[in-house]
């Protein structure tokens, strides 16, 4: 089940898992052998998420190419269905019956580290992290533990999307998008007085990630507490609720009924929205005739990383074989014949230079990929502690803030200390 999100990662009791590889790749340069005692021979299992039937083929290319490469190993695919698959990875790993190979998310691998249920692959395999971007390694490190639990296997961020016939519509240029938070509101107030307040270009609520993009510190480095309460934080929620007042964003943005940003960007009623780097072709089966008058821009200040990854387990029977089976799947070979299937990026180095990512068609779609691309080495993932429940009191608060029923201090006061007291819990 291929699945990326697009806002946070969800927490650990709502995976959002997926996985697949092809292969004919080559060795990984850096052979997991060299760490990993013991040869690359023996059964090793490698666990996906109801990839059949769509993924079966694909799957089983990879899996295929691996025995080939390595004749003595054989490789037990268990694929799970959808349903129920975050209680059937957690009573796994309670019975110690954790797959050799799973894919898990950063949010889902944290608690498994933090138990020991996860290899450390600084330890276990000395050339990885030096195959990886760093963001996709930062990803599997956690405050308080020493390594790194798992392998980036495949990346996303967010970049701008505006509606260039909107904005030329209105008076805007959109050669010349908005390029952070206060040109943003500067052309929302454009668009607004060309069209008498019936367009919006702002036409979402700040969250968490809108404070990342500003450079806040979401928490502290023991990954104890939140931190953003900080006047940066404050002046974000300023901005926007002051943008609220003067009538830029839609009345009911704040309200459970509202239809959402992505909607009605894709129904043409707003001007802006952000999303993956591969939207414009969703867009086109959504919206025909809108999308090629789509434009994209780079996300704001900083932008948004999704990671997955495959982690190995701290207690399989053939430590060699699980781990050069997570690199043959994770090797840029295997990582790009992903991509030019599904809407991801990959997260090894030696994908830079590929001109797939790297290089636009000349289509928006195409400079909308390279502009995601080019982003990924600057962008940063929410903390893995930020769930479903902390989300939830940051909007809550945000909104109260921005509708006037709090200051912008005593918001981001109050999300902070309801959200230490739920990460505690």
């Amino acid at each position: 089940m291929m699945r990326f999100p697009l806002t946070a990662l969800t927490t650990a009791a709502v995976l959002m898992l997926a996985g697949c590889g092809l292969g004919d790749a080559e060795t990984p340069a850096n052979s997991p052998a060299a760490s990993a005692s013991g040869g690359i021979t023996g059964k090793v299992s490698l666990q996906t998420w109801s990839l059949k039937p769509k993924f079966t083929d694909y799957v089983q290319g990879v899996i295929d190419a691996f025995e080939k490469k390595y004749p003595g190993a054989e490789v037990e695919w268990l694929d799970q269905p959808g349903e129920g698959y975050s209680d059937k990875v957690l009573s796994q790993a309670a019975g110690g019956v954790l797959p050799d190979v799973t894919n898990v998310p950063p949010d889902f691998a944290l608690p498994l580290a933090r138990q020991g249920m996860l290899a450390d692959i600084t330890k276990t395999d000395a050339g990885a992290t030096a195959d990886y971007v760093e963001g996709g390694l930062a990803a599997y490190r956690f405050a308080g533990l020493d390594g790194v639990f798992g392998y980036p296997w495949y990346l996303n961020t967010d970049v701008n999307y505006w509606n260039s016939e909107l904005m030329e519509k209105y008076g805007l240029d959109p050669a010349k998008p908005p390029a952070n938070l206060d040109e943003l509101i500067a052309q929302a107030r454009t668009m607004k007085e060309k069209s008498g307040g019936k367009v919006f270009l702002m036409s979402r609520k700040p969250e968490l990630g809108d404070l990342i993009n500003a450079g806040v510190k979401l928490m502290s480095d023991d990954g104890q507490s939140f931190t953003f309460n900080t006047p940066e934080a404050v002046a974000v929620l300023d901005r926007y609720r002051a943008a609220f007042k003067e009538g830029l964003l839609p009345k009911d943005v704040l309200t459970d009924d509202y239809a959402g940003n992505a909607k009605l960007f894709t129904q043409g009623k707003v001007a802006w929205t952000t999303a993956g780097g591969n939207f414009i072709a969703s867009l086109a089966v959504d919206n025909p005739s809108m999308a090629p008058k789509v434009v994209s821009s780079k996300a704001f200040g900083i932008p948004p990383l999704y990671v997955q990854g495959l982690s190995v387990s701290a207690k399989t029977k053939n430590l060699a074989a699980a781990t050069a089976l997570a690199r043959w799947v994770t090797s840029p070979e295997n990582q790009a014949a992903f991509a030019h299937l599904t809407a991801i990026f990959p997260s090894t180095k030696a994908s830079a230079t590929d001109p797939f990512f790297s290089k636009s068609d000349g289509s928006n779609g195409g400079d909308a990929k390279v502009t995601a691309f080019s982003s990924l080495p600057e962008a940063k993932m929410l903390p893995v502690a930020v769930g479903d429940s902390i989300n939830k009191v940051v909007r809550q608060q945000f909104a109260l803030a921005i509708s006037g029923g709090a200051t912008s201090r005593q918001a981001v006061d109050a999300a902070v200390a309801k959200a230490n007291q739920l990460l505690q819990q």
